[in-house]
């Protein structure tokens, strides 16, 4: 008989708990397991470790519990009271302010500045009703008498 390696006894012991082995290696496994005292011994330890990583896992499945409604606020709280405001900086004014607010105010300020240019004697965006031009558009120098 030859003597097997035993990490590749665990390979094999490993697929066929895991059920993977295909069936003439299974009958093999199992022949080995009724006479091979090494056989027996790791598939003994290799069966006690899968239920103790069963139990563990159902453990922790079964602890698990959703946090609360309040845990991202408290944290985010913590974190900035902690870092003196440094990690997570105040929000900026267009965070606080909806974009279409911003883009109203715009608007409406464009629409002032233009009417306020369109009424000032000195602006340039009206015709001069007298010539028909628009203003600085001639050089004059000296006014024609």
């Amino acid at each position: 008989m030859t003597t097997d390696n035993e990490d590749d006894i665990i390979a094999t012991l490993s697929d066929y708990v895991e059920g993977t082995l295909p069936a003439a290696k299974k009958t093999e496994v199992e022949a080995k397991l009724a006479t091979d005292a090494t056989w027996k011994r790791i598939h003994g330890e290799l069966v006690e470790t899968t239920k103790s990583h069963d139990e563990i896992s159902g453990l922790l499945k079964a602890r698990k519990e959703p946090a609360p409604e309040s845990f991202t606020n408290d944290v985010t709280a913590t974190i900035h009271k902690r870092s003196a405001g440094l990690f997570f900086g105040r929000r900026t004014f267009g965070d606080r302010v909806p974009f279409s607010a911003l883009l109203v105010v715009a608007v409406i300020g464009l629409l002032v500045i233009g009417y306020i240019l369109w009424s000032s004697q000195t602006g340039s965006l009206k015709m001069d009703k007298r010539r028909g031009e628009t203003p600085g558009s001639s050089i004059e120098v000296v006014p024609k008498p």
